[in-house]
């Protein structure tokens, strides 16, 4: 009898292991399984999600180039933006913006930020704008964009100056123009870093003011 209950009791003991380690089994399958398929789903996430590029842009520069994005103001209440490889240099979260045309200035060798100004086109002066278009130096790279109107205060001198780094809209804006521009001087062609939307009352899309104009790209770094 004796002998008969310890072989009872070694397969109920067998049989309750047997059971134990298959759902075990099945749980450490389903586990496994769960953590296979999230990093399948992780993996294809990271897959399909756009890379992102300096500034924002749609596509990665070439090497010795910058990348860069900007846009003009919008009516007079949203400021413009000018982002050179990945620094923000201007916009209105930095409040160092203004009415009128917007500079900045970056190091053509190095892409490193100068400076930034802003020069009210509509109730300033013209004169330092003049002196501090003539003061920049050869090499430099010179981003200017529009913020509520930055043309009535523009005289021929002035436009002559921009023009000379590129431009070839300056002679053409007008009052509450939109416009973006990247240039440099010492430039020996025009531009093509330009955009430029007239003031027009049939085709405005706010009320007194034209869209806004954005502008992105790479600029060719200055070669000795």
């Amino acid at each position: 009898i004796g002998a008969a209950k310890l072989i009872v009791v070694v397969a109920i003991f067998l049989l309750t292991f047997y059971v134990i380690s298959q759902v075990f089994e099945i749980k450490m399958d389903a586990n496994l399984g769960h953590i296979f398929a999230r990093s399948a789903l992780d993996a294809a996430a990271r897959s399909t999600k756009p890379p992102r590029y300096k500034c924002g842009i749609s596509k990665a520069c070439p090497e010795k180039h910058f990348a860069f994005k900007m846009a003009s103001g919008a009516a007079n209440v949203v400021g413009p933006k000018i982002c050179v490889e990945d620094n923000i240099l201007m916009s209105g979260v930095k409040n160092n913006v203004g009415r009128g045309i917007n500079v900045a200035l970056v190091n053509g060798k190095t892409g490193e930020p100068l400076d930034t100004k802003f020069f009210d086109m509509w109730g300033g002066d013209v004169a330092p704008f003049i002196e501090f278009l003539k003061s920049i130096q050869d090499g430099t790279i010179v981003l200017m964009g529009t913020y509520d109107d930055g043309a009535t205060k523009l005289n021929e001198e002035a436009r002559k100056l921009i023009a000379e780094l590129g431009s070839t809209s300056i002679t053409n804006l007008g009052f509450r123009d939109n416009w973006v521009f990247c240039g440099g001087k010492g430039i020996k062609t025009k531009s093509p870093f330009e955009q430029h939307i007239k003031n027009n009352k049939d085709t405005n899309k706010y009320e007194g003011w034209p869209e806004v104009v954005e502008m992105e790209g790479c600029i060719p770094q200055k070669q000795d």
